[in-house]
């Protein structure tokens, strides 16, 4: 309700108030209440955004002298959106290949867009497309992708298929790399949503809710070399061809960061222990919960340590998390979780009862505690997320070896993040000084 006023020279008044419930308990809420009656809150708006909620910027004079990411890391974008994931995205190499046999067939145009369910878009024609991809030799385009957590997939890697390929940003990652995946703003309430990935990945690889685009910040950048034949558009990149050097990586990471821990260490920290140390902190749970408001609205802001010891325990606990998260660390073997059961290996109804995840009536991953089967990374509650993407499919015998280790991967992530809040408190007092 906002109420206009002619001799108005100053901000007006806010006041606000919010009902959470059911729809009937809002409505009788209503019934009841009118603009007197209501317990109003006021509310006092600042710049830069004016919220018309109620918002604790308690530590904004602190929060605002930490890096942020975007001015950490100096290069960046947004995931890959490729507008018909059902097509270009498998679970192996050989469902991409033969819906692509399909694509550069000599079917006719009508019988492959309905046999692969395929729409003209503002920016893409299913038969321009056809024609530019029968042209190339598509085949080695088909790489492993970032999808979603603990879930790599295959993808048709090719501008003629992809609505945006990111290729500037995403051709860092065809070469040893790593790259931390967050996001800008949050839908949902509580911050989880950063992810480390080796691979070009999807720019809903942490969550597919609105507002909740990945936006991927490399450690490394290979230089491309000059090839004046070469068109300059992007879409016209041929992606596997040797035109990068890639012997003359360098890191994506401020020199003023750099040349800021270097004064304060004493030394300068490798490229790895500060993309490590930066996850370590984006893991934390105090600073999860301390910086709640701002991780809404904005990329996250990472406070530096300034004593190296401290600096490089954090450092340690994050490469422990970056390890897990690629499933690369030795501490998934033993797994704890077991697949029980006798049966086909078909992922039917999901059903969570006391540690035991059923997958069908008769078979179930068994050492699957509470906190790990609601562990949430971004928009995915992790565990139920990768199963429920393969519904009415077989677990292959790969398939249960990698699903143990995930829920081994995210109990071990649970531990580190105690011992990370043990001494994050420390990174937040120096800050303090």
């Amino acid at each position: 309700l906002f109420i206009k006023s002619a001799n108005q020279r100053h901000l007006g008044k806010i006041f606000y108030q919010d009902v959470y419930g059911m729809r009937e308990k809002k409505y009788e809420y209503l019934g009841k209440k009118d603009i007197k009656s209501t317990q109003w809150e006021r509310l006092k708006p600042s710049e830069p955004y004016y919220f018309f909620v109620i918002k604790d910027f308690s530590h904004k004079a602190s929060y605002d002298k930490f890096w942020s990411i975007p001015e950490i890391f100096t290069q960046s974008s947004s995931g890959v959106k490729t507008h018909r994931d059902h097509f270009v995205i498998g679970f192996t190499k050989d469902e991409v290949t033969q819906r692509m046999l399909t694509f550069t067939s000599n079917l006719p145009d009508e019988l492959v867009r309905q046999g692969l369910s395929l729409k003209d878009t503002r920016d893409w024609n299913l038969k321009e497309a056809r024609d530019k991809v029968k042209k190339e030799d598509w085949g080695k385009s088909i790489i492993s992708y970032s999808y979603r957590p603990f879930d790599d997939r295959y993808i048709c890697y090719r501008p003629e298929v992809l609505e945006r390929e990111r290729y500037g940003m995403m051709q860092h990652f065809m070469k040893d790399n790593l790259g931390i995946c967050v996001t800008r703003q949050l839908s949902t309430l509580n911050f989880s949503h950063a992810l480390v990935t080796d691979k070009i990945g999807d720019m809903c690889f942490v969550s597919i809710k609105t507002r909740e685009t990945g936006y991927f910040f490399p450690l490394y950048l290979y230089p491309e070399k000059s090839n004046p034949e070469k068109h300059s558009s992007v879409r016209n990149l041929m992606l596997f061809e040797p035109q990068i050097d890639y012997g003359a990586r360098k890191p994506n990471i401020s020199p003023g960061l750099i040349e800021q821990l270097t004064k304060h260490f004493k030394k300068t920290p490798p490229p790895e222990q500060i993309f490590f140390y930066i996850y370590a902190v984006l893991y934390s749970d105090i600073y999860r919960n301390k910086y709640s408001e701002f991780l809404k609205i904005d990329f996250p802001r990472i406070p530096f340590a300034k004593d190296y010891k401290l600096f490089g325990k954090m450092a340690e606990y994050g490469k422990s998390l970056v390890d897990l998260h690629l499933l690369k660390s030795p501490e998934l073997d033993p797994p704890i979780a077991k697949f029980q059961g006798k049966g086909d290996n078909r992922v039917e109804k999901l059903h969570y009862d006391h540690s035991q995840l059923f997958i069908n009536k008769d078979q179930y991953f068994e050492g699957v505690e509470p906190g790990v089967f609601e562990y949430q990374i971004g928009g995915y509650q992790v565990c139920e997320k990768w199963l429920k993407d393969r519904k009415d499919r077989k677990l292959s015998l790969d398939d249960i070896k990698h699903y143990c280790n995930i829920v081994t991967a995210i109990k071990n992530t649970i531990e580190i993040q105690k011992k990370i809040d043990n001494i994050y408190q420390k990174v937040e007092n120096e800050n303090q000084t």
